[in-house]
């Protein structure tokens, strides 16, 4: 009986190949759509989130304004926090645009800047050439630096740079170092990259003894295990307001795990927000094949009261008007999935971000198609079912 009711319905849909394919372009639209929106929003939370990963998973973000008495952060603060449970190391951000000689020549808007060893040591690839700033230079305030290769070629040019000397704010410092360039498709390189002529970097301890910087308004923590960040980011908390004294406003701390937690959270409610109006296509698509097969029972009726005559059960009347519907919305379901497909490659493509096939995507595709068929094939396939034989036959 199943056999012979999928022969009759593939019979009639293909006597039928125009209205047949204009009944499931809803489908093809309706699925098209959610197989292209939720694959490229994937694929677009997952080149957020590998951005947001290379600002450094790990580590906390210390904003400290301070208060009218204290403005920033000690040195007497830094130790105690680089002293907390589970803080790999801590590196201040100080920066500032200044002037540097070498040989009497004189270079302007060069950005100088104070750095952390641990920021080295957690980025490895910081450095192209050279050696990184280490716990030694910072304990005994070194005078060396690193540059990064616009600063090499605007004083260096032709010389190797490693090992000469400069002039910063009258005091000379040796250049150990040269960094790597950034790459401008990462979002931490970028935020890094630096104007005018070129950016040095020396230990932040220098810094703040050669420009008598006394309070550090930016930091960065770095996590040593990650399980325990919440407990971390309750601890600097309670050492900053002990040293700001529990002034409101006095300080802020960014913890990029709850960020990349609360961007995958908006990603998902967006995803669903655009499924569910992608879907409406789906249910005008189910209301086409509903209309469809409403009319081919009518067009039938002779057909279904003769087969009734001979002794066709209702079950297998049903079924074969029911196995037509889901036909039809199943065959809308893949091409859709094929073409949303294609589109979600050409729309990643397009927007530069990494084409990520989805599985679940295509899942959820074929079987919204399949429900649409049951559902929306279920009410025209019992009215077929219960027609009177007697009554059809009169419409021969």
């Amino acid at each position: 009986m199943l056999k012979e009711s999928l022969r009759m319905s593939l019979c009639n849909i293909k006597a039928n190949k125009m209205r047949s394919f204009l009944t499931i372009l809803g489908i093809i639209i309706g699925v098209m759509a959610i197989i292209a929106l939720i694959t490229v929003m994937e694929s677009a939370t997952g080149e957020v989130t590998a951005q947001f990963e290379s600002l450094g998973t790990g580590k906390l973000t210390v904003q400290a304004g301070g208060t009218a008495l204290k403005n920033g952060l000690r040195e007497t603060d830094l130790r105690r926090i680089e002293a907390l449970e589970n803080v790999s190391g801590i590196s201040p951000t100080l920066s500032q645009s200044l002037s540097v000689v070498l040989d009497g020549e004189l270079l302007e808007d060069v950005t100088v800047k104070g750095n952390g060893w641990a920021y080295f040591r957690h980025t490895p690839d910081a450095v192209a050439k050279g050696r990184p700033l280490l716990p030694i230079d910072f304990e005994q305030l070194s005078r060396v630096c690193l540059i990064d290769s616009d600063l090499a070629h605007e004083l260096f040019s032709g010389i190797e740079p490693i090992g000469q000397q400069l002039l910063v704010k009258g005091t000379r410092f040796t250049v150990v170092g040269l960094l790597a360039d950034p790459d401008v498709d990462d979002v931490m390189s970028m935020m890094q990259q630096s104007g005018g002529n070129g950016s040095l970097v020396m230990p932040y301890t220098t810094y703040m003894r050669l420009f008598g910087v006394k309070g550090v308004t930016g930091l960065e923590v770095y996590v040593a295990d990650t399980d325990r960040t919440d407990d971390t980011v309750d601890a600097l908390e309670r050492l900053l307001d002990e040293s700001f004294n529990y002034h409101d406003r006095s300080y802020s701390v960014i913890n990029m795990e709850n960020l990349l937690d609360v961007m995958d959270t908006m990603m998902g409610l967006m995803t669903n927000l655009l499924v569910g109006i992608a879907s409406i296509a789906l249910l005008v698509g189910g209301i086409g094949i509903m209309n469809m097969m409403l009319v081919s029972v009518t067009e039938r009726t002779a057909e279904i009261g003769l087969r009734k005559a001979l002794g066709a059960k209702p079950r297998s009347i049903q079924l074969q008007f029911l196995m037509e519907s889901v036909i039809l919305s199943l065959l809308g379901g893949m091409l859709g999935v094929a073409l949303g497909l294609m589109v979600s490659k050409l729309l990643s493509n397009l927007m530069n971000i990494a084409f990520v096939f989805s599985p679940g995507a295509v899942a959820l595709g074929v079987g919204f198609s399949l429900a649409v068929g049951v559902i929306f094939g279920w009410a025209p396939a019992r009215k077929a079912s219960n027609l009177n034989p007697i009554d059809a036959l009169r419409s021969v």
